[in-house]
């Protein structure tokens, strides 16, 4: 079992240790950061997330059994007119956390916050097309495919393709009652 819990500058060097790759700090944190991943990066990632209204929740994920810090998941573009947000920075970080269904609990809380405590409508994310075990877990979870953007990132001399994926908050409502 986990638990998602905020996330905060104690994370950051943990976080750090996981992204060991520009092509993995792409596929975790896209665009918007840098290789190698830092505190200044973090800090600017953390400055207005977590607050009572704010666009973006970052969450750790603790397990509860051991009480580590196995992954990570944020919750942004948060649009409470539109009642819309997108799950972004995915990672299963610990190693023997992996393939153990870790990736659909946390998948699953953060749909929990999203429709059932932020009472949102819908919700988005993005994933390289390569990523097959990511694609499993979110269609696992309800998610739908909806189109693929090819060639949508540069990766030194390669373009990764990323399916768009999303769940409405009835398709959620119907999975999570059974």
């Amino acid at each position: 079992m986990i638990e998602l819990q905020f996330f905060d500058r104690s994370d950051f060097q943990q976080l750090i240790n996981w992204i060991d790759s520009p092509a993995f700090l792409m596929q975790w944190g896209g665009p918007h950061f840098h290789f190698p991943l830092d505190e200044q990066q973090l800090d600017n990632y953390l400055k207005d997330a977590n607050k009572e209204k704010s666009q973006t929740y970052i969450y750790r994920v603790k397990d509860i059994e051991t009480g580590i810090v196995i992954g990570h998941i944020s919750l942004g573009n948060v649009d409470r007119e539109n009642k819309s947000a997108r799950i972004g920075k995915v990672l299963v970080g610990d190693q023997s956390s992996r393939g153990r269904g870790t990736g659909q609990q946390i998948i699953n809380e953060i749909l929990s916050i999203a429709f059932a405590e932020l009472h949102l409508h819908s919700v988005s994310l993005g994933v390289f097309s390569f990523n097959h075990p990511a694609i499993t877990c979110y269609e696992k979870a309800g998610f739908i495919k909806e189109g693929l953007r090819r060639d949508a990132r540069k990766i030194g001399d390669e373009y990764w393709s990323l399916w768009e994926m999303s769940i409405l908050e009835n398709e959620w409502s119907v999975r999570h009652k059974s």
